[in-house]
């Protein structure tokens, strides 16, 4: 396992525990985290024997956003920045071929709302609350945040919440369907452990390619769907653990599923 300064990683089985680890600064990302990220998130897709990922922050804070103190040497290309050292860590959850749970706890601003709405399932604490708050300064949202925002809420809610910089508390997020599930807070990595658990117990084939036909089908035409569910149905029919389902349901007993 990698050493890490600003990103913890923890294993639990067949779990793992990625976390944003700045808790002096809400966890606000900066060059180590724009850096360990990305490997951390790669070292734990890349273990077959980690079946589901948590993303959460220590401390008091999911994630506040980028470091607006970090100090650079030069001119920054914010554009180079996001598309080199955001996107790729962004885009290996969105690909990853497990399923990644953002455990947010406190705020969840500007682009770490992004790595939150990213995921594929969202707990959060009753006081944690996400937040575009690019508007109060001139900016707006990045790391894909207006794409979940607009394919979640619609255009028009999507713009609202971006111009207008309002906080959505974690059950507004319920009700807007930002999120899966709000416990107390005391309980949230307890309850993010448990679906964590539960997910983790499921067939490996068949969260990775419900995961990506859902994700295709964000852009795809019904048409195309229709394909791409056969195509990967197939995939699914043919392997080990289908046979072995079919054969433990006869059987009356659980499935042992090696995700091949």
């Amino acid at each position: 396992m990698s050493e890490y300064e600003s990103i913890k990683l923890e294993r639990d089985g067949p779990i793992a525990i990625v976390s944003f680890n700045r808790p002096d600064t809400l966890n606000a990302i900066e060059s180590s985290i724009r850096k360990e990220i990305l490997l951390a998130v790669n070292e734990v897709n890349e273990d077959d024997s980690i079946r589901v990922a948590i993303l959460t922050g220590e401390g008091r804070a999911f994630c506040a956003g980028a470091d607006l103190t970090e100090k650079q040497d030069g001119a920054v290309d914010v554009e180079e920045m996001l598309n080199t050292q955001y996107k790729p860590a962004l885009m290996a959850i969105t690909e990853a071929p497990k399923p990644w749970i953002s455990a947010v706890n406190g705020a969840a601003a500007g682009v770490g709302s992004a790595f939150a709405m990213n995921c594929d399932l969202t707990v959060m604490a009753e006081d944690a609350y996400i937040y575009q708050a690019f508007a109060a300064i001139s900016l707006i949202p990045d790391g894909g945040a207006t794409w979940h925002l607009a394919r979640t809420l619609g255009k028009k809610k999507a713009y609202e919440l971006i111009a207008l910089g309002e906080k959505l508390r974690a059950e507004k997020c319920l009700e807007l369907g930002l999120c899966n599930r709000v416990v107390p807070t005391d309980q949230l990595m307890d309850e993010a452990r448990k679906l964590a658990t539960e997910l983790a117990g499921r067939a490996p084939l068949s969260l990775r390619y419900a995961k990506e036909t859902v994700n295709s089908a964000m852009s795809e035409s019904v048409d195309e769907t229709i394909s791409h569910e056969a195509r990967l149905q197939k995939v699914c029919v043919n392997s080990e653990d289908a046979r072995e389902g079919a054969l433990a349901f006869l059987q009356k007993r659980a499935p042992e599923f090696k995700g091949r």
